[in-house]
């Protein structure tokens, strides 16, 4: 089932990433006075009455000049019209409407997106008339809310869930593979997505971001439909030029929440980068299946050692995300592309694979034995007494034992080892978890 996506927008310094915070119960988005303080994009998932979105906090964004300003902030709307299920319009009932918020509220208006405009600010009763003022915009769906204490958030989030869609119509496709191709502008996912089908899906140019929309394919392989999911539409022509990343940050959001395994597209004449780095932990994150695909590898001059010597640096980068493929391909030659595919289905594999907890315990448990838990602060042994595998989408296992509030990090890390020397789950992030018998 496809989950919907929601984006906040509005000016700097409005209250976006408080109400994110609010909304997902967390503190992931920094807040302060001063605006723009938020540089990344943040995502997290909201649950309202049984029913799950997904919200995207798009912060706040400070150009060199106003022209750059009020222009970042366009783009964002555009982009959000594009590609949001529905809107959050934030304003401040303190300041009141602006310019901007006018800007804004004529491409609203003349939209076909489910928008809500939030007056924000408004923490009491007494700030409530402030939301009169808003009237002149002409929008509808006008709340006064207060995202620092919570009033009136749940008015908004039950009309919200209304205008939302799930359905339940991707059913059909829940067990075939879903396999999203991410990474940077520019890095030839276009190329690959066109190769990999036979045929001009994708406008394919040397300029980042030229393809406009991001439509699933179905990829037939020896019989089997895979659901390919092209997310190199990072733009529309003529608009978000600053916001690029931004726009390009929405695609693979959407993507990797949906798919089974995320091909992480790398240019081979630049490597791993920092961007690319956080679009590994994002799926690492969502527990997705995940290939490093090294493209334009044709491009690259050959030694004897080459490969594995790129290899070893990325590695290096990677850490304790060890178990991920690395493969060198070519979109443009097609060498290597067929190998994603097997790759994928062999990654879609482990990642539904079972291990019977009798099998778990007999085989992890000697080796913690051998190598236990470091005691307490207070000199208490701790014992891991049982171990078992859960979770229907991807695999989590759960370690009861005593104290388990003093088990470092590094011995979690010790642990999610054995398991991978064992039993494998190669390409797929697993989760340990940790229980008191």
């Amino acid at each position: 089932m496809k989950i919907p996506l929601v984006v906040i927008i509005g000016r700097p310094n409005v209250g976006k990433s408080t109400l994110f915070n609010r909304l997902t119960k967390s503190k992931n988005s920094i807040v302060d006075d001063v605006s723009g303080v938020t540089r990344d994009r943040i995502y997290g998932e909201v649950e309202w009455n049984g029913k799950m979105f997904r919200l995207m906090d798009t912060g706040g964004y400070v150009p060199d000049s106003a022209d750059q300003f009020e222009a970042a902030i366009r783009e964002q709307v555009h982009i959000a019209l594009e590609e949001a299920d529905a809107i959050l319009f934030l304003t401040d009932a303190r300041v009141g409407v602006n310019p901007i918020d006018i800007e804004v509220a004529n491409l609203l208006r003349t939209s076909h997106k489910p928008y809500f405009l939030l007056v924000n600010k408004a923490d009491t009763e007494k700030y409530a008339s402030l939301k009169t003022d808003f009237f002149s915009l002409g929008l509808k769906n006008i709340y006064d809310i207060s995202a620092i204490n919570g009033r009136n958030i749940g008015d908004v989030l039950d009309d919200l869930i209304e205008t939302l869609s799930f359905s339940e119509s991707e059913l059909e496709n829940e067990n075939k593979l879903k396999i999203s191709i991410v990474g940077r502008p520019n890095v030839g996912k276009s190329s690959l997505t066109n190769a990999l089908l036979g045929k001009e899906r994708s406008i394919v140019t040397d300029i980042p971001g030229t393809t406009r929309d991001s439509l699933d394919s179905v990829l037939k392989y020896y019989g089997e439909e895979i659901i390919l999911v092209d997310t190199a539409g990072l733009r529309r022509k003529a608009r978000v030029k600053e916001n690029l990343e931004f726009y390009s940050n929405v695609r693979t959001y959407r993507a990797l929440g949906e798919c089974d395994v995320a091909v992480i597209l790398l240019d081979a004449q630049l490597g791993l980068e920092k961007q690319d780095q956080r679009i590994i932990q994002e799926a690492v994150r969502r527990r997705k299946g995940i290939i490093l695909a090294v493209n334009k590898w044709d491009l690259i001059s050959k030694e004897t050692n080459t490969a594995k010597e790129y290899e070893d640096k990325i590695r290096t980068k990677l850490g304790s995300i060890d178990y991920v493929p690395i493969i060198f391909i070519s979109a443009l030659t097609k060498k290597r592309i067929t190998k994603l595919i097997e790759l994928s289905k062999q990654i879609k594999s482990e990642r539904s694979k079972k291990i019977s907890t009798s099998v778990l315990n007999d085989t992890l448990l000697p080796e913690i034995n051998k190598n236990p838990p470091p005691s307490t602060k207070r000199g208490r042994e701790i014992k891991i007494k049982y171990v078992t595998q859960v979770g229907d989408k991807y695999p989590i296992f759960i370690f009861f034992a005593n104290d388990v509030g003093e088990i470092p990090q590094h011995y979690r890390r010790f642990l999610e080892k054995i398991i991978r020397k064992h039993f494998g789950f190669f390409g797929v992030p697993i989760s340990v978890s940790l229980k008191e018998k």
